[in-house]
């Protein structure tokens, strides 16, 4: 890690978090100064991030176009890693990470979208990154939690992973604009794993039911894949990878009267449930652990810090273009957010 520890004394608690004035970027924000980090605020909109900055004295601000090369090398200069919250990510994450690797940081983002996490694996593939230095897309609920799940289940078995099936069970989905404009601009066929491979999701999605721990019980469920599936693919190798997605959601996601998220404690968070129920079978025999708890966006935040955390301070295995459970110990990253924000079990059979 000479790129970064190279730097001032204070790079190595800088944490530039692109987007920080977004939904999710303020409890990423929120979640980095609790662990005695320091953000640097940065993002597009100049006047927001000034408002933020100042409910959050002393931290700096950086603001920078995605679209400008320069403003986002200065923005990135003596950080040692960089979070970038700013969806679409089709847009953002490619000039992002690129300048957060020409600066020699770390980079993580919370995408859920498919095209993108595979757009970084191929910009920052093997040997195109500094030494020491992590590129880790799709940290966050959608993708980095399915993976360490599945992940802990793998290394637990300890045999071939046959296949990966992993449910996503809400009680309702109060989306934000950001996720609504990533929706909008990410119009890509979703992509399975099959005989190994990666391959289109059926046009006809199939849908059955699944058993949720309570409260959320009996769910139907639709095939709706996101970013774990390309996160597994990566480092797993499986034969099959499905996701399925509760139906009901959906239709509040896509409805256009739906409102975004509203606190319903002093943290910030929204009183939606979530559960996140992951199956490997592996030599035959199905294991299966589950993650539940609370806001979906909430929970990104501890996510991803704890992430950061990890890549900080050298508890990683793996560096370069990496998903979540190649480079963490996947039962150890989990065990650390459990019972609080997560509530986390792996069982046998």
């Amino acid at each position: 890690m000479d790129a970064i520890s190279s730097r001032g004394p204070r790079a190595g608690r800088r944490v530039l978090v692109y987007g920080a004035t977004g939904h999710t970027g303020r409890f990423v924000v929120q979640e980095l100064v609790r662990r005695g980090l320091e953000p640097v605020l940065s993002g597009r909109d100049s006047d927001r991030l000034a408002e933020l900055g100042r409910r959050h004295p002393g931290l700096e601000v950086r603001p920078a176009e995605v679209a400008e090369a320069e403003a986002l090398a200065k923005a990135v200069v003596d950080v040692a890693a960089v979070v970038n919250c700013a969806g679409p990510f089709l847009d953002t994450a490619g000039p992002v990470a690129a300048a957060a690797v020409g600066a020699g940081a770390h980079y993580l983002d919370v995408t859920a979208e498919q095209p993108s996490v595979q757009a970084t694996y191929r910009a920052h593939g093997e040997g195109s990154v500094p030494e020491g230095v992590v590129v880790l897309p799709a940290m966050a609920f959608y993708g980095g939690l399915a993976d360490l799940l599945a992940s802990a289940l793998a290394d637990r078995s300890g045999g071939a992973v046959e296949s990966v099936t992993t449910a996503v069970g809400l009680d309702r989905w109060w989306p934000t604009e950001g996720t609504r404009a990533t929706g909008r601009r990410n119009t890509a066929r979703r992509l399975v794993v099959a005989d190994g491979r990666l391959v289109p999701a059926p046009e006809a999605a199939p849908s059955r039911t699944w058993d949720f721990p309570a409260p959320l019980g009996r769910h139907a469920v639709v095939a709706l894949p996101f970013t774990e599936v390309i996160a597994m693919h990566r480092h797993l190798d499986a034969g099959r990878i499905d996701s399925y997605l509760s139906e009901a959601p959906l239709s509040e996601l896509r409805d256009p009267a739906t409102g975004g998220p509203e606190a319903s404690d002093e943290s910030g968070r929204s009183a939606q449930r979530f559960a996140v129920d992951v199956r490997v079978r592996a030599e035959g025999v199905e294991h299966r652990a589950v993650a539940t708890g609370r806001d979906i966006y909430a929970v990104t935040a501890p996510l991803v810090a704890e992430a950061v955390t990890r890549v900080l301070d050298g508890r990683v295995r793996a560096e370069g273009a990496v998903a979540p459970g190649q480079v963490f110990d996947a039962a150890d990253f989990l065990a650390a957010l459990s019972p609080w924000p997560l509530d986390v079990e792996l069982s046998e059979g």
